[in-house]
């Protein structure tokens, strides 16, 4: 007789489907690694900024001890940087880690976590993992609809997911909208700002969210160095909160969740502003690219304010994961989504121009076949 090990709720969860490395692709098409344009994953096409990469080799000389446990020198640049104290932030391996750690902390089982449809993926697995009930709100335009989201609330609810920019349809909320939203959720329910796109933001659109955690003590903020920082590879992610809720935190996360290097690189980088300057110029660049492309072919994509398109190659439900794999076989990773509820789109990263023209290319001949 068989047993079944476990909770009920962590054997429905479905395991995250992350993008296809490079290697794996060569390997089932019969590819040159060096030939494959990876448009993911949503990494920084420049790879690590020089600056961390000499941070990293003065760093592997103390590989043989553990970490700092509290990040000490990583929290104080952080600090200095958002201008709060050290002991409101939490460092995470990642931001991913971050959400998890929040769902953890905060939610009991049976108790409700509210966040959008077609919102991050990990949002439904973090509460899933925690045996909680889903308030999946409609999106409105592919993007959050914060007064629907607010009406979701109820006396249950502990945790709300936000993300701005979205991923995967890069859709934004400006300052004003969730201002006005924080200002209205009740006192007991935990708002988790994920930012993981925020230093993409054109200038007109980005605003300080960690002044707002200084007035509302319910808001979290999620910021991750793995995107417009370049640093994917090492899972280096970071929350700004008030104490109440980052001592929470703390008692959960494993006391080495950010290894050494990484720590080392992520405050290199934040403190490279040549090189977030030229990923930001480039993402710009990129954007123009694509969305000229898509207009050319006729393809419909939803305006996006990260570093990638959401993309509608297709009519049929079968469309997204025809076109990915046409891709694929041209050596051209991109995303499907149909496990967000979007089976005849894909979610394509902005990458180097040469990347992005073999992508367009790519597209052109997999939708003409």
């Amino acid at each position: 007789m068989s047993k079944n090990y476990g909770p009920e709720y962590v054997r429905a969860i479905a395991p995250y489907q992350a993008g296809k490395p490079i290697a794996e692709v060569a390997r089932e098409f019969g590819l040159d690694e060096a030939n494959i344009v990876k448009l993911a994953s949503n990494e920084n096409p420049f790879g690590v900024p020089e600056s961390a990469k000499q941070a990293m080799v003065a760093a592997a000389t103390e590989l043989g001890r553990y970490p700092d446990a509290n990040g000490f020198d990583l929290k104080a640049a952080l600090s200095k940087r958002y201008d709060v104290p050290a002991d409101w932030i939490t460092l995470g391996n990642g931001s991913n880690d971050i959400l998890e750690i929040a769902a953890h902390a905060f939610v009991e089982r049976g108790q409700s976590v509210v966040y959008s449809q077609y919102s991050f993926a990990v949002y439904a697995l973090a509460t899933q993992g925690v045996g909680a009930r889903h308030i999946v709100v409609p999106a409105k335009d592919y993007g959050h609809d914060l007064q629907a989201m607010l009406a979701a609330i109820e006396d249950d609810t502990r945790l709300v997911f936000i993300a701005n920019p979205n991923n995967p349809t890069g859709t934004f909320i400006p300052a004003a909208e969730i201002e006005a939203f924080l200002a209205k959720v009740p006192a007991h329910v935990v708002v988790v700002l994920d930012e993981a796109y925020n230093e993409f933001l054109a200038p007109e659109n980005q605003f300080e969210s960690a002044e707002w955690v200084k007035k509302y003590p319910n808001l979290l903020v999620s910021r991750t160095f793995s995107k417009a920082y370049g640093l994917a590879g090492l899972r280096v992610g970071f929350a700004v909160a008030q104490p109440a809720l980052t001592d929470l935190m703390n008692r959960i996360r494993q006391p080495f969740n950010v290894n050494s290097m990484a720590q080392a690189a992520a405050i290199a980088a934040l403190n490279d502003k040549a090189f977030l300057a030229q990923s930001a110029a480039n993402n710009t660049a990129g954007y123009q690219q694509f969305v000229e492309a898509f207009e050319q072919m006729g393809l419909e994509y939803v305006p996006s304010y990260g570093n990638f398109v959401l993309v509608k190659v297709g009519d049929d439900a079968g469309a997204g994961a025809r076109v990915n794999l046409a891709l694929l076989k041209q050596g051209v990773i991109v995303r499907p989504v149909g496990n967000y509820g979007l089976p005849q789109w894909l979610r394509i990263s902005i990458g180097l121009p040469q990347e992005n023209a073999v992508l367009i290319a790519a597209l052109t001949k997999a939708l003409a076949g």
